[in-house]
């Protein structure tokens, strides 16, 4: 079982004028993995509001996995990407990369998505849009790779050889 938060990063939201739709997206589709949320909280768009639930999920709180949805577009108020890159260790940018290609698939403004993925410890964070229909999306690229890499992670998996299909 692995451990996840969601954060929502909104004004609107914060401030109550907005129903977040987005998290319970990513709520239904970690039920598809051995996945437990075990944080969830809304942030306004503010770099240093959202770094810092960032290190403490992934600091104090060893989550395995957290995933961000909002603040990725080109709004000057769209600074997710640079809140998560300020505490990273390492990128994973795979995980971005197959978004915007699979989502570049459905409509061309998938390309004004800044959102990146990385690590900090044992925590994977991945950024994903604030439409409820671009998290599905997005969610639906990212579930297949997700067990196996947070294993990796963990220490639990060494291998990331391609098993042939059947």
């Amino acid at each position: 079982m692995f451990s996840a938060g969601i954060l929502i990063c909104s004004d609107k939201g914060s401030r109550g004028e907005r129903v977040d739709e987005s998290g319970q997206v990513i709520r239904k589709y970690l039920a598809k993995l051995p996945a437990q949320v075990a944080r969830y909280d809304i942030v306004p768009d503010e770099k240093d509001a959202i770094a810092a639930v960032l290190v403490d999920w992934a600091d104090a709180q060893h989550l395995d996995l957290v995933l961000t949805s909002g603040g990725t577009g080109l709004s000057p108020r769209d600074v997710t990407p640079e809140a998560t890159l300020s505490i990273l260790d390492r990128l994973a940018p795979g995980f971005a990369e197959a978004m915007r290609a699979e989502s570049l698939k459905k409509t061309p403004r998938a390309m004004l998505s800044r959102a990146v993925a990385g690590t900090r410890g044992r925590t994977l964070i991945i950024n994903m849009p604030g439409s409820p229909v671009a998290c599905q999306e997005c969610l639906e690229v990212l579930l297949p790779a997700l067990p196996h890499g947070l294993e990796i992670l963990r220490g639990e998996a060494s291998e990331c050889a391609r098993i042939p299909e059947k």
